[in-house]
């Protein structure tokens, strides 16, 4: 196949951006280059390298907390960011995601995730102009479903374009069913060509059967979103592909929860498909470090004190208490039946050396050495839950409000100098093996004949990983409360909490427009995020979602 793209605005700047200190086109701007001439042009290694640019815009929406994570968590019920006087106010845009009260245009994340978005598909569709292997090709393919995927999820709908159609038209858009049917074709079509040696870093069949099962689950609330619907036949495609991955054997649960986030997470067992970092190498690196960042107060490390962290990001009462299936939790470190998923314990190679421990930070905080860490008047730091109604905090509790999270350990390797700077070695776990398993029991319990009991005993399996009681009951959720510890949506949030999935399950649960804490009952308007107007402008295949008009 020799097509002959012509090179516009839209394209140049990616190639250039790739190649443009070791390669010379001997072109003009707007005019015809055929696929071969161009692969001919980027040398022999070309495509590899369009492929390794597609995998590098993987890294930051799906790190930083402020980008894919902030939609996904901050708009649902266990994350919140408390404007801190003049600190986190940012023109309101948290407060109004955390309320749901955003409109079009509002917040700059949404408009800068939408386009993050979309640079991922474009850039895995280029690289299946230039005569890409294979496996080359499944592996774009596979960050293009990811992509396309997300922008369902978010968005309702995504734009898309094969190689060689013309720039000048506007790209076809997909919603609905039609979108999930998109996706899902896709996906099946590249897994036999997928590289079975492709570990967890690269596109995988595993990665790719897991994405699968997200459409299959989430296909009746992608449809309808105020009041999802499951097929039986999805249930049943969903329970085939997970016990696959699951009777595969190559996956199991960690001994500790949270080395699957430490900086020597590349080991994980439980990671199925991640981005990887490496410590004190700044290229490439997702931000992964922010993780730790945006929560931790400024005194949080004594040697970067008052600058080690940002105070921001924090979790509610309501989430911490859903840790106690039988009553309320408490945390310390000799804890032995409590879910170890909560935190509070000892962690070597990141307690020893700045007393930070792992999970929700809460109460009064202590240096390695045992001291206790104040703020930055002089007060005790003692983590706690009293949030203004307003999410606008003043006076004495003003740095305190809020458990903070420490899910992603910091990395303090080379003397501490990866704490921060964009070379922390934690590698960014996008699908994991639990997910799976959570999975397969959702889908036994929506499936046309529920099983109850196979889900309990899959939920059970996982929570006794966790160091966590039984459950001896357990429904899909309360529609009455968000937080109650007996369900499947609870159980969800206790393993994902903070891994950008919480607004997607709580829309797929029906649970999305409930009252909870810092959030009034809201209406369907921000089921979906609004498409930027800047995308409207350029693309009339592209409608606005309903209520941003």
């Amino acid at each position: 196949m020799n097509n002959k793209i012509k090179y516009s605005l839209l394209t140049l700047p990616v190639v250039l951006l790739v190649f443009g200190s070791c390669t010379k086109l001997d072109q003009e701007l707007n005019s015809t280059l055929s696929n071969n001439q161009a692969s001919n042009a980027l040398g022999a290694n070309g495509t590899q390298l369009l492929l390794q640019a597609a995998y590098n815009d993987v890294g930051n929406p799906y790190s930083d907390p402020g980008n894919i994570l902030a939609l996904e968590e901050v708009t649902a019920d266990q994350c919140v960011v408390p404007t801190r006087a003049g600190d986190w106010d940012d023109n309101g845009k948290w407060r109004a995601l955390k309320q749901q009260t955003f409109g079009a245009d509002g917040v700059d994340i949404i408009i800068g995730q939408y386009n993050a978005l979309n640079r991922l598909n474009f850039d895995a569709t280029n690289v299946l102009a230039f005569n890409p292997s294979k496996a080359q090709a499944a592996e774009a393919r596979f960050l293009r479903a990811l992509s396309l995927y997300q922008l369902l999820d978010l968005f309702g709908q995504f734009p898309f374009r094969n190689p060689g159609d013309n720039l000048l038209n506007a790209p076809k858009v997909y919603t609905g069913d039609s979108a999930v049917n998109f996706i899902i074709d896709e996906l099946t079509a590249i897994i036999p060509d997928l590289p079975a040696s492709n570990g967890m870093s690269k596109a995988n069949a595993d990665a790719a059967n897991t994405l699968l099962m997200k459409l299959y689950l989430n296909r009746g609330a992608f449809v309808k979103r105020e009041s999802p619907t499951f097929d039986n036949a999805d249930m049943q495609k969903v329970i085939t592909l997970g016990q696959a991955i699951i009777n595969s054997g190559k996956y199991a649960y960690s001994a500790n929860y949270f080395d699957n986030f430490s900086a020597d997470n590349s080991n994980s067992k439980e990671g199925i498909f991640a981005y990887p970092n490496s410590s004190g190498v700044a290229t490439n690196n997702s931000g992964i470090h922010n993780m730790w960042w945006a929560t931790l107060h400024y005194n949080s490390y004594k040697p970067l004190a008052p600058q080690s962290g940002w105070n921001g990001f924090s979790t509610v009462a309501d989430f911490y208490n859903s840790f106690g299936i039988n009553s309320t939790p408490s945390q310390t470190p000799a804890d032995t039946t409590l879910d170890t998923r909560i935190g509070g314990r000892y962690y070597p190679g990141v307690t020893d050396v700045s007393g930070l421990r792992t999970g929700l930070l809460i109460g009064q905080q202590y240096y390695e050495d045992g001291s206790k860490v104040k703020d930055r008047k002089g007060n005790l730091l003692i983590f706690n839950t009293n949030f203004s109604p307003d999410l606008k905090e003043t006076g004495p509790l003003l740095e305190d409000v809020g458990i903070r999270v420490l899910k992603y350990l910091p990395d303090f390797s080379n003397n501490g100098k990866n704490y921060g700077g964009g070379t922390a070695g934690n590698w960014c776990m996008i699908f994991r093996y639990p997910d799976v398993v959570l999975m397969v029991a959702e889908a036994k319990m929506r499936a046309s004949t529920p099983d109850n009991a196979g889900a309990l005993v899959l939920v059970n399996q996982l929570r006794a990983a966790r160091g966590a009681a039984a459950m001896t009951t357990m429904t899909l959720a309360n529609p009455d409360n968000v937080s109650d510890p007996k369900t499947l949506l609870a159980e969800r949030g206790r393993e994902f909490y903070w891994e950008r999935m919480r607004r997607t399950d709580l829309i797929r649960f029906g649970m999305f427009m409930k009252p909870w804490a810092l959030k009034a009952a809201s209406d369907a308007t921000h089921l979906l995020f609004p498409i930027p107007s800047a995308a409207l402008a350029a693309n009339p295949n592209l409608k606005q979602n309903p209520g941003y008009n």
